[in-house]
């Protein structure tokens, strides 16, 4: 199955020991371009890809896993990455080529001269 998406948040990184060694899961919230958006939590285990390239704002297609699990007779599901591909860099990735501002300062223009405090204003402050 495929999600196509807007990367929403990166979780940080879990990494952790058991009985068959080592594991690590690395998490993240795309929400989908729906009528009715919705927000999906994928992980990936071993680093089976690579979360780390991604930044909030990219656009993304997922390859996934759905499985679900009962234990102690409640149910958990996980929505697992086996494959990412970043369609569109989101805007704070991408390269800035624009040319810094000269000043730094007060914006530049014509302004209005603030009245004396003695002036006739209708409002109350």
């Amino acid at each position: 199955m495929e999600l196509t998406g807007k990367v929403f948040q990166i979780l940080d990184k879990e990494k952790g020991k058991s009985a068959r060694g080592e594991w690590s899961k690395h998490s993240f919230v795309i929400e989908t371009k729906e009528d009715f958006p919705k927000k999906i939590c994928i992980m990936s285990w071993n680093d089976k890809v690579d979360v780390d390239k991604l930044t909030k704002g990219d656009e993304v297609k997922v390859s996934i896993n759905i499985e679900s699990r009962e234990y102690q007779g409640r149910w958990f599901t996980d929505v697992k990455a086996w494959k990412l591909e970043i369609l569109e860099q989101g805007i704070s990735s991408a390269k800035n080529t624009s040319a810094p501002p000269t000043d730094m300062g007060m914006p530049q223009g014509n302004f209005e001269e603030i009245p004396p405090e003695d002036a006739t204003d209708d409002l109350p402050f």
